[in-house]
């Protein structure tokens, strides 16, 4: 079973139709969790009012948020029907949502972030990183997007791995997502399916070595990672009609499958790469999520400390 306690959930205060609220309850229906329903909200105009002294601006600010506090306790009433599940409302004010975000989970420690997607477009999402980025790279702790896609009963969960890698920080990652497409799979009474790409021949060797041979390069190289799912899979009790190895990137290969065996879920690593090159490259688990149309859980190493701890 899932063993999420705590779950914060990011309202979206532009819909009225709150998805990751939705998937909150769904998960604390099953777990038994509890819920806080998060709302960070900012309005520069309150912080230029320079007529106004800092304790008057203060006591604006305050307003608003009471008054968003109060709208967000109505909309949790008006949807959580269960009153067995724990869910409090909170408002907080802060200019950058994502630090707000991260900032209570390390406060109050939390054990899962659920927050709804918007669909963005490419080059604009590599150059306004949004709120999501943000989130799978420095969050400490797992964040589930949630896309508009049912979690029905008896679905499938993919689960993407890397079997054909020596690394064992990677390794170590296998096993983290492999558990925790597992214990998914347990409390949904869901099917895991277990998917590793890998890369085909670089065209330039090919051109550059005249008696290098790509077609037996690729057979032996597609048989290692099918050899190294066989082995994995195994261990793991995953049939071998749920395991798929195919050749591509995985930001190519992993919607794929996903929509060929209609995946509920998606769980998937992350490096949790920031700086410059995570602005201009980003890393895959960011690709993936905008071509899913199902919700994708991505999982930090063990170890990761967020950078907003230090």
């Amino acid at each position: 079973m899932v063993n999420y306690k705590k779950l914060l959930v990011v309202i979206d205060p532009t819909t009225e139709k709150q998805k990751a609220l939705n998937r909150a309850l769904l998960i604390a229906q099953k777990t038994g969790a509890s819920i806080t329903a998060f709302l960070s909200i900012y309005d520069f105009s309150y912080e230029m009012t320079t007529m106004l002294s800092v304790d008057e601006r203060e006591t604006m600010r305050q307003a608003v948020v009471d008054d968003r506090t109060e709208w967000l306790t109505e909309l949790v009433n008006a949807q959580v029907k269960d009153k067995d599940i724990a869910i409090d409302a909170k408002v907080v004010w802060h200019n950058r949502p994502y630090e707000s975000i991260i900032y209570e989970v390390i406060d109050n420690h939390y054990d899962l972030v659920v927050k709804g997607t918007h669909e963005h477009g490419g080059l604009k999402s590599v150059i306004f990183t949004p709120t999501d980025w943000h989130l799978m790279r420095k969050a400490p702790v797992p964040v589930l997007l949630v896309k508009e896609h049912d979690w029905p009963e008896q679905g499938n969960i993919l689960a993407a791995v890397n079997v054909g890698t020596e690394d064992k920080d990677h390794q170590s990652l296998n096993q983290q997502v492999t558990h925790t497409a597992l214990a998914f799979a347990r409390t949904l009474k869901g099917q895991v399916n277990l998917l590793n790409s890998y890369p085909g021949t670089p065209v330039n060797i090919a051109v550059e070595i005249p008696e290098f041979d790509p077609s037996d390069f690729n057979e032996s190289v597609k048989k290692h990672h099918i050899e190294s799912m066989q082995t994995f899979a195994s261990t793991h009790g995953v049939a071998d009609e749920h395991c798929f190895v195919k050749e591509g990137l995985p930001e190519d290969v992993i919607p794929s499958i996903a929509k060929k065996i209609d995946a509920e879920l998606v769980v998937l690593g992350t490096v949790g790469r920031h700086g410059i090159s995570a602005a201009l490259i980003g890393n895959t688990a960011e690709h993936v999520i905008d071509a899913l149309d199902c919700d994708v859980l991505t999982l930090k190493p063990e170890g990761f400390i967020s950078p907003m701890q230090k």
